[in-house]
This record gives C-alpha cells, sequence and structure tokens, in this order.
C-alpha cells in the first residue's frame, strides 16, 4: 500500500511578517531582561571603580591652586609673553592677591603647588606674605618687591606664575617621564641629578620581567606535571599549588623575612650543610624581591599552561614517537607548540600582575630594589603630591591596559581556556 507524502502548506507572507515581528518583541525582552540583571554590577563598577580611578588620574593635570589664589595676577599675565618688561600692574596685583591670601588664610595651598615645582618658592612666597599688606601710598610696587626679595625681579620668577595661571597643567606629566619646564616655560628634558622615573619604569619592567621567566621555568614542567599525573594524584597537588591563594600576602611576605634572614632557617641549614661559612644576605636586596615574588606568582603562571596542557591529546606524542621521531623532538615539534597560548597568557597575567606589585619589595627590598607602586604610594601619603602620583599612576595604567588587551585577545579568541 503506497503512502502518501504529505506536504505543510506554505506559510503566507502574513503570517511570516507577524511571526518576525514576535520573533523581534522576544528578542529585545530579552535583551532589556539581561541588561537589567547586569545593571546593578555595571553601575556598581562605575560609580566605585571607574569613577574613583577617573576623578585620581584627573589629578594629574589638576591646577587650581594659582588660579585660585592669585585671580588678579593670573588675570594680568594672561597676554604676557616671557622676555617681555615686568609691568608696575603686575606687582600691583600680586599685593592685592597676596593681602587677601593672607587674610583669608589661603596661601599655604600656593606656598606649596609652586614649591612642587620651583624649590624655595615657598620661602619666597612665605617672607613676601609676610609683608602684606603694602601701603597704599607706596610709589612703586616693583621696588617694594625688589626690597622683599630680589627674585621678584627675575623673569623666572613671574614665568613660574604664567606657566601656572590655567586650570590645567602638563607639570606632573612631565616630570613623570623626566622632563620639565625651562626658564622660558620650553619642555626640556630634566638633568640628571632630577631625571628618576624613567629609571624607575624601567626598573619595574626589568624586576618583572626577571619574575615572569622565574615562574615559567618553574611552572612549565609543573603545569606538565598536574596534567599527565592521574586524576587523584593532580587533584592533591592542585590544591598545593592554590594554597597560596589562601594565605595573606603580608604573611607570606612576612614569613620569606623569616626564612630569608641571616639568622633565618636557610642561612642556618646552609651553614649546617657546610655549604657556606658566613650568613649570605638574602633579604633586603633583589634577591629576596624575586624569591618572594616568584613564590606568590606561580600559580598565576601555572594555571592558564595547566588548562591548555589539559586539552591536548597524549596520542600526538605517540602518533610521532611511532613514526621514527626521536621523544624529545616529539615535544619540541609537537606538544610546545600548542602550549604556547597558555605561556603567552601566563607570561602576561603575571607581567600585569608584578609591576604593580608595593608590599612585597617594600618590605623585602632595599631603596634601590622598589618598584613604581612604591613612588606612587610615597607621593600619595608621603609628600602629598596627588597630581605626581597620579601622573605615574596613569602611565602605569596606560601599559597595564596595553599589555591586558593583547592577554585578553588571547582568551577571547578561544586559544586559551582558563582552569
Amino acid at each position: 500500500m503506497s503512502q502518501m507524502a504529505i506536504t505543510k502548506p506554505a506559510m503566507s507572507a502574513s503570517e511570516a511578517a507577524a511571526l518576525q515581528i514576535k520573533f523581534s518583541k522576544s528578542t529585545k525582552r530579552n535583551k532589556v531582561k539581561a541588561f537589567g540583571l547586569v545593571l546593578p554590577l555595571v553601575l556598581f563598577l562605575l560609580l566605585l571603580f571607574v569613577a574613583p580611578i577617573l576623578a585620581f588620574l584627573n589629578k594629574s593635570i589638576e591646577n587650581p591652586e594659582v588660579v585660585s589664589v592669585l585671580p588678579i595676577t593670573t588675570q594680568q599675565l594672561s597676554d604676557w609673553e616671557v622676555g617681555q618688561p615686568l609691568q608696575e600692574n603686575f606687582y600691583k596685583a600680586l599685593a592685592q592677591d597676596l593681602a587677601t591670601a593672607k587674610q583669608a588664610r589661603t596661601s599655604g595651598d600656593l606656598m606649596r603647588r609652586l614649591n612642587f615645582e620651583e624649590p624655595g618658592a615657598r620661602s619666597l612666597l612665605s617672607k613676601t606674605v609676610r609683608r602684606m599688606p603694602l601701603p597704599e601710598t607706596v610709589a612703586s610696587y616693583r621696588d617694594e618687591f625688589e626690597k622683599i626679595d630680589a627674585s621678584w625681579t627675575d623673569p623666572a620668577t613671574w614665568a613660574l606664575l604664567k606657566r601656572n595661571s590655567g586650570e590645567r597643567t602638563a607639570f606632573y606629566l612631565l616630570t613623570a617621564l623626566d622632563m620639565k619646564y625651562d626658564k622660558r616655560n620650553e619642555i626640556v628634558s630634566a638633568g640628571p641629578s632630577e631625571s628618576i622615573f624613567l629609571d624607575i619604569y624601567l626598573r619595574t619592567f626589568k624586576m618583572a620581567l626577571v619574575v615572569t621567566l622565574c615562574t615559567l621555568i618553574l611552572a612549565y614542567p609543573l603545569a606538565y606535571l598536574l596534567a599527565t599525573l592521574p586524576a587523584k594524584t593532580s587533584n592533591l597537588l592542585m590544591i598545593l599549588v592554590l594554597l597560596p591563594f589562601w594565605t595573606s600576602l603580608l604573611v607570606r611576605t612576612a614569613a620569606w623575612i623569616v626564612l630569608l634572614q641571616n639568622g633565618g632557617i636557610i642561612n642556618g641549614f646552609l651553614i649546617w650543610a657546610g655549604i657556606i661559612e658566613q650568613p649570605v644576605q638574602l633579604v633586603f636586596n633583589r634577591i629576596g624581591v624575586y624569591i618572594a615574588m616568584v613564590h606568590i606568582m606561580l600559580p598565576f603562571m601555572i594555571l592558564p599552561i595547566y588548562s591548555v596542557m589539559k586539552g591536548i591529546s597524549p596520542t600526538y606524542i605517540r602518533a610521532a614517537v611511532s613514526l621514527g621521531c626521536h621523544p624529545i623532538t616529539s615535544f619540541w615539534k609537537v606538544y610546545f607548540p600548542q602550549t604556547v597560548a597558555g605561556i603567552s597568557a601566563g607570561c602576561l597575567l603575571v607581567f600585569i600582575t608584578s609591576i604593580g606589585y608595593y608590599i612585597t619589595p617594600a618590605l623585602l627590598g632595599g631603596p634601590k630594589d622598589q618598584m613604581i607602586s612604591y613612588f606612587i604610594a610615597f607621593y600619595t601619603n608621603g609628600s602629598i603630591n596627588w597630581g605626581l602620583a597620579a601622573a605615574l599612576g596613569g602611565f602605569l595604567l596606560v601599559a597595564t591596559l596595553i599589555l591586558y588587551a593583547v592577554y585578553n585577545r588571547l582568551v577571547g579568541s578561544g586559544k586559551v581556556r582558563l582552569a
């Protein structure tokens, strides 16, 4: 008995249009629901993470002190160019502004700000403010200021006020790059005695690179061992790898001080074994920083490499060996290229994290072992120079974002699967 083919009637144009509209509405509803679910997290990140960072970075270009304390003087200097004669009205305006600042007790911010840029400005302004207000019957304000200090007749002093007569300044950014303004308000390189930050950046990246290479050398064979061992043994070893995550960073750093000091366990063992006769300096120098940072950063290198190795079939190596390839050559040409993505992600993750380290170098390193984060903390809490701290932090953030973009590209492309 033959079976008759059952054909579905074709959908009319009106039905197809209605179905399309229904599908579009459903898609929009799902998008709105998804957006509503992530909106609290987005607001949380914007208000408590992004906004404070942007506000802090904005301090690297903020310059309100001179304009707010010397409004009349900055207005008089708006059309003046360095090299032109100093006019009497400049001195009169400065006398009025300093007299007002003395009465309002706002001269301290002005002194501190200008002293950041020109050492000695605080003492000059301090002695000048003490002489304010000047008598209204003075014949020449210029002569009165010259009697207070001859620096007021130096165009370089007025050039300092001129370049700070705006609400924004490039001074902090230039200082972070070892550059400065000269007496003619032109940008020049800082002298050898003032150029420190580029060397600190170089030291930071160098130390982070050494830590990255050391963790890679230690992590690769350990990750390979974890990937090839039976699941029960591998899980036990993975717990030991993750153990540092469960211990406070400060506690781990303090523990290394106990282990590495001259009378510590490591030096004591080396002397007992007859390897050395006198204690070796292993702490408060670069060696101690490297040892502690490698210990702390090792899991960050193991996990990405292990996640890639876990997905590589062992049959590849066996197939290469069965075809006559030497085991070492098989590993290098067949297995290793498949782990490059994990190595890249692990190196970038460790490097990004290492360049921002502060506690470990501060506790275990000497003065020449401090990274850029130490100076950011110093200018934030020590000298209260938030502008320079923000500039240093801004350049560090730019470097971190560039490296993170590379790392995110590797992870987002699907080449790396994090455990």
